[in-house]
């Protein structure tokens, strides 16, 4: 049987505790910003829009007990229509979404989500051009003519 020195030990017991800490430092910087989180900073343009850095956060969907009903920017929310809400970013703010290799670019139409760990709810229309069912972790970037406006941090 092999026997383990102490040397060893204390490693293993210094790694689990720094991988503790990392564990808790990131957790509370997702909740701070409503689950999203900073990825490598990058731009990229479809030809109409430039996005800035991408980044992830939590997201759901809503619409069909809703429809008929005003959104937060005036626009009757409808089957088709092609939105999402978010708590802070201004009316009309362009964002890029992307989930499991399908991608929509839409803007932000309501308020929402009220639940902690979500920072999106996309319109049903939205989340059927991702493929997006319930409630899951997507990609975004956000418009740079929004930029300034647009903290989510």
């Amino acid at each position: 049987m092999q026997t383990i020195n102490q040397t060893s030990v204390r490693w293993a017991i210094a790694l689990a505790a720094f991988l503790a800490l990392f564990a808790g430092v990131v957790a509370g910087a997702q909740a701070a910003t409503g689950g999203a989180s900073s990825v490598t900073p990058t731009t990229e343009t479809d030809g109409e829009h430039t996005f800035g850095s991408w980044r992830y956060g939590g997201a759901s969907w809503y619409g069909p007990g809703l429809w008929g009903n005003k959104t937060a920017c005036g626009q009757t929310l409808r089957p088709k229509t092609l939105g999402v809400a978010h708590k802070k970013l201004p009316c009309g703010t362009t964002v890029k979404f992307v989930y499991h290799g399908r991608s929509v670019v839409t803007q932000v139409i309501d308020r929402g989500p009220y639940v902690d760990g979500r920072a999106w709810d996309l319109t049903k229309a939205a989340s059927d051009a991702l493929g997006f069912e319930g409630v899951g972790r997507v990609r975004y970037a956000i418009a740079i003519e929004n930029a300034t406006d647009a903290r989510t941090d």
